[in-house]
């Protein structure tokens, strides 16, 4: 295992783009940190740079703490873990995983590849496919085995690039929990590369957003979402992402197109003398109205909307209410539907709710939100000006005593396993 070190790495290429601009990152001994962005935001050749299939134009990469900027791919101990599994055609599984090891010429033994191989298999659940061929196999089940190939070298550090995008959704969802359990079992140093904020948001101990080649942010998943640090950020985690209004200072409130805000010693001082803002609001920080206690109620800001569209999911429910935005902040946020592949569609409200909710489209519905919900974005720069400093030193501790824990069960397990079979043997 390996702490991997990236110091101002930057890459350009040779008509002068700049993929990456910059990047400081330090991913410690042992932890699983997503690399997540919208197409275009540098995270896959930031990867490339990390194993060596890219040149870093300046910067320095440590990996435990020796410079590896000229080091070949084969001499930095990497294991790396393809979009397209990358596995051969002619060769059975059992050969696919064993093929780093034959390559190391007389390195190892037939026993000791054997040994791996099967330990590989057994941890990966392919014990009962080892002679088949990679045509034969459910694109899950060839991951598996690309995933197997990376541990039978037992590398310092895997490196993942979408190794679920060619997967359906069911199979992505089997293959995430699969892969967060073989990570935390092996306590290996991960780096996987995703655009999928679900994948983001469930796997990784950090994740690292990325924008057109610079860095916006490294946080716990929790961290991204409740404390983003800015507009980008926030409108890139969660699904559906953040709702997005203007809102005009009036006296002691704050007008949203949809209902008006008191502006509260929080609101008021993020806020400051702006005299328009952007408001960020999480679809599943509102609820019915017609489903709470008066005392509720009153602690809140009520409104009425006019659902255009609903869509009930099963284990939520969805309500879309139209809006218009404000001229004063049509261009920043015109530029952030861009950024994050958007299709420029007129701003809607999402609104998420209990799944046995009775509204239904064509309905004027009463809904409430807390303010202190509300998230407030500088419309020049895009900074959250309500981020609270202590909550997320919090959250990111919080989030280091969950992993430590998770590590430790796992060792455990891993222990009790050993000594059953030894006692089997």
């Amino acid at each position: 295992m390996a702490a991997i070190t990236l110091d101002n790495v930057v890459k350009t290429y040779p008509d002068g783009f700049m993929a990456v601009k910059g990047v400081d990152l330090e991913i410690a001994d042992g932890e699983f940190v997503i690399l997540v962005g919208p197409s275009g935001c540098g995270k896959s050749t930031l990867l490339r740079m990390i194993v060596g299939l890219e040149d870093i134009t300046s910067g320095e990469l440590r990996i435990d703490d020796q410079v590896v900027n000229d080091k070949a791919p084969r001499d930095r101990n990497l294991a790396m873990v393809f979009q397209n599994y990358a596995l051969y055609p002619h060769l059975s599984v059992y050969e696919n995983i064993a093929f780093p090891l034959r390559l190391t010429k007389g390195q190892f033994s037939d026993e000791e590849i054997d040994e791996r191989v099967r330990k590989a298999s057994s941890l990966l659940e392919l014990d009962e496919h080892l002679e088949r061929k990679p045509a034969n196999l459910s694109g899950g089940q060839r991951q598996r085995v690309a995933m197997g190939r990376a541990i039978v070298r037992q590398a310092q550090a895997f490196l993942f690039d979408e190794p679920l995008s060619n997967l359906d959704a069911k199979l992505r969802g089997q293959m995430r929990t699969e892969i967060a359990r073989l990570q935390r079992n092996l306590a290996t140093t991960t780096v996987y590369v995703t655009h999928d904020q679900t994948e983001a948001m469930t796997l990784g101990d950090r994740v690292a957003v990325l924008r057109r080649g610079e860095l916006q942010q490294v946080a716990s998943p929790r961290g991204l979402y409740d404390q983003p640090l800015n507009l980008f950020v926030a409108g890139f985690m969660g699904s559906p992402p953040m709702n997005f209004l203007p809102g005009i200072v009036d006296g002691d409130t704050l007008r949203l197109p949809v209902a008006g805000v008191p502006l509260d010693e929080r609101l008021r001082a993020a806020v400051g003398d702006r005299e328009v803002v952007i408001v960020g609001i999480r679809p599943d920080s509102f609820e019915d109205a017609d489903t709470l206690s008066a005392e509720k109620l009153d602690a809140g800001v009520r409104f009425e909307a006019d659902v255009d569209v609903t869509e009930w999911l099963g284990e939520v429910f969805y309500a879309y209410v139209p809006f218009e935005t404000h001229e004063a902040v049509r261009e920043k946020l015109d530029e952030l539907d861009r950024d994050l592949d958007g299709e420029g569609m007129r701003p809607q409200l999402v609104v998420a709710l209990e799944a046995m909710s009775r509204i239904r489209a064509g309905d004027t519905a009463e809904l409430w939100f807390d303010p202190a919900s509300l998230h407030i974005f500088d419309p020049e720069g895009g900074t959250n000006l309500t981020r609270d400093e202590d909550r997320a030193q919090q959250l990111e501790e919080e989030a280091r005593e969950q992993r430590r824990r998770a590590l430790e069960r796992a060792r455990k397990r891993s222990e009790r396993a050993e000594a059953r079979a030894g006692v089997d043997s």
